[in-house]
C-alpha cells in the first residue's frame, strides 16, 4: 500500500552553546578581574512576530523567508522545545520497538526511514536574531496583545513591537469534570494524562509496562489511535466513549462498528455508549465508575475528548471569538485585524465552498500557516484549500479524508472486492462484510462535500477537485472510477 506522504523532517541541527571563558591567570600574585555579566540582547522591535512555535508558525516562517530572504522573524513558544510535529506522539513513536530511539523522539516512517519529530529549520537564540536568521524565544508566554499599538506583552511585563504578527497558539486538550483533581482525589494529578505534547508523551512512555492497566477516554481520531498504540506496550487497554462505535461522529454507522471490531481484535477492551461518572483513589490505582454501573481500577487514564482553541489573548486584543466553533474569527485572507493574522487550530475561517469552519488537523496547520505567511509579506490570497487528515489503526485500517466528513450527513460507500475485482455501492451494508478498500462520499443533497478513502492512498487531490467542482452526482460508480479503488498497492 502507498502510505500517506509526510513531510521529511531530519534530525534538528543542534546549536552549540559556547561559554565565554575568563582570561587565564598570568601569575599567582596577579589580580584576577571578575568579568561583569552581560545582559542578554533582547529584541524590542521585530518585523515579523510569530506567536506559537508549532507547525503553523513553521510553515508561515518558511513562506515569509521564501518571499523575503532577509526578513527579521521572531517566534515565541510556550514549550521548552524547538518546533515539532504532533501526529507521531499518538502514532509512530509507539510503534518503534527500540525504546532508546523512541525516548529520543525518533521513529520509523512508512518507508522505514529514521526520522525525528522535530522540524529541521534552524532557529537561533534571540540574541543572534538577524535579517534572514529567524530566532526562537521558547518557554515564554504572551500575556497581552494590542493590535492598535502593534505590541505584545510577555509574562513578566516585557513589551515587543511588531510590524506583522501571526497568532498560531494551537489549543489545549479538554478534560472531564470527573477527572479534575480534588482534595478527595489527589491521585488524579499524576494518573490522568492530557495527551498533547512531548512532556506528556515522555511521562507516559516511561511509566507504561505490560502490567499496566490503561483507560483511554474518547472514541475520535486521537483516542482510537492511542487505544491501538497502547496495545503495543503490552498493557491492558480499555477505551470508553459515548458514541455507538469508534469514530462514530465521522464514519457511517456500519463502518464505525466494523472499526470497533478491528480494535477489539487488536486487544482493546472497547466500552461504547459509555460515559465516566465518578472516580475514587485506591491503593491499586484509580477506580472509575461508568454510566452502565461497571467499575474498573486502572493505573493511567488518557483523555482524548477534543481540543479547546487557545483564545486567551482575545479580550486584551479585542478580537472576535466564534461562539459555537471557537477560535478567532478571520476573513478569507486569515486576517483578524490589520497586520494581525491567525492560522492553525485557533483560526475560524470562511471556506467559500463549505462555509465558516475551524479545523484541527496537521495539514490545515501547514497550509493555513503558509497562506498567512504569504499574506504577511504583501499577498492577498484567500483560503480555499480543502485540508486533509489521515489515521492508522493497525494493519487493516488506514484512511485519508477531506472536506466535511460528518456521520450525520448522508453517505454513499463504494467497496472493492479483492478476490473478484468487483465493487458494490453501499449506503447501509450488511453486517459481516469485509471493508478492505473503498471510498465514502459525504453528501449535501446531490453534491459531494466530503470524501474518505479507505486503505487507498494518494487520491486526495482527486477528492479535493470533486468537492471544489460542486457538481451534482447520481452515478457514483462512474465517480468512483476516478479513484481507481481496485489498485493493488
Amino acid at each position: 500500500e502507498e502510505a500517506p506522504v509526510v513531510e521529511e523532517a531530519p534530525v534538528v541541527e543542534e546549536i552549540p552553546v559556547v561559554d565565554e571563558a575568563p582570561e587565564k591567570e598570568e601569575s599567582v600574585a596577579a589580580v584576577v578581574e571578575v568579568p561583569v555579566a552581560k545582559e542578554p540582547i533582547k529584541v524590542e522591535d521585530v518585523q515579523y512576530l510569530l506567536i506559537g512555535a508549532g507547525t503553523a508558525s513553521v510553515s508561515a516562517m518558511r513562506a515569509i523567508l521564501k518571499a523575503d530572504p532577509q526578513a527579521q522573524i521572531l517566534m515565541i513558544g510556550a514549550e521548552p522545545h524547538p518546533p515539532y510535529m504532533r501526529p507521531p506522539l499518538s502514532k509512530e513513536l509507539w510503534f518503534n520497538e527500540d525504546k532508546v530511539e523512541s525516548s529520543q523522539l525518533l521513529f520509523n516512517d512508512w518507508s522505514g526511514n529514521k526520522r525525528t519529530v522535530f522540524y529541521p529549520d534552524k532557529l537561533v537564540d534571540e540574541s543572534e536574531l538577524a535579517p534572514g536568521t529567524p530566532a526562537l524565544l521558547k518557554g515564554v508566554r504572551v500575556a497581552k496583545l494590542d493590535p492598535t499599538k502593534q505590541t505584545v506583552t510577555l509574562e513578566g511585563g516585557r513589551e515587543i513591537k511588531y510590524g506583522k504578527c501571526l497568532l498560531a497558539p494551537g489549543g489545549e486538550p479538554k478534560n472531564l469534570a470527573a477527572l479534575e483533581p480534588t482534595d478527595s482525589t489527589p491521585c488524579l494529578s499524576s494518573r490522568v494524562h492530557m495527551f498533547r505534547n512531548i512532556a506528556q508523551y515522555q511521562q507516559l512512555s516511561r511509566e507504561l509496562d505490560s502490567a499496566a492497566k490503561v483507560l483511554v477516554i474518547g472514541g475520535g481520531f486521537v483516542g482510537s489511535e492511542l487505544a491501538y498504540a497502547m496495545t503495543r506496550t503490552g498493557a491492558t487497554v480499555y477505551q470508553s466513549f459515548p458514541e455507538a462505535g469508534n469514530m462514530g461522529r465521522v464514519l457511517p454507522k456500519y463502518l464505525s462498528n466494523w472499526t470497533t471490531r478491528q480494535l477489539e481484535q487488536a486487544g482493546v477492551n472497547v466500552r461504547p455508549e459509555s460515559k465516566l461518572m465518578t472516580t475514587e483513589c485506591k491503593d491499586a490505582g484509580v477506580e472509575v465508575t461508568f454510566t452502565s454501573g461497571e467499575k474498573l481500577v486502572v493505573d493511567h487514564i488518557l483523555v482524548a475528548v477534543g481540543l479547546q482553541p487557545s483564545t486567551d489573548l482575545g479580550d486584551s486584543a479585542g478580537l472576535e471569538v466564534h461562539k459555537e466553533m471557537g477560535g478567532y474569527v478571520v476573513n478569507a485572507e486569515l486576517e483578524a485585524r490589520s497586520n494581525l493574522f491567525v492560522a492553525g487550530d485557533a483560526a475560524c475561517f470562511y471556506d467559500p465552498v463549505l462555509g465558516r469552519r475551524r479545523v484541527e488537523h496537521h495539514d490545515h496547520a501547514v497550509v493555513s500557516g503558509k497562506l498567512a505567511g504569504e499574506n504577511m509579506v504583501g499577498g492577498s490570497k484567500p483560503y480555499h484549500h480543502q485540508s486533509m487528515f489521515w489515521s492508522d489503526l493497525g494493519p487493516n485500517v488506514g484512511y485519508e479524508a477531506i472536506g466535511l466528513v460528518d456521520s450525520s450527513l448522508p453517505t454513499v460507500g463504494i467497496w472493492a472486492h479483492k478476490e473478484t475485482e468487483g465493487s458494490d455501492i453501499k449506503t447501509e451494508p450488511a453486517a459481516g462484510e469485509k471493508y478492505e478498500q473503498g471510498i465514502v462520499f459525504y453528501m449535501d443533497k446531490s453534491k459531494v462535500v466530503g470524501v474518505l478513502t479507505w486503505n487507498i492512498f494518494g487520491k486526495i487531490p482527486i477528492a479535493r477537485q470533486v468537492i471544489a467542482d460542486g457538481h451534482e452526482h447520481q452515478d457514483f460508480g462512474k465517480l468512483a472510477k476516478q479513484f481507481d479503488i481496485h489498485t493493488k498497492e
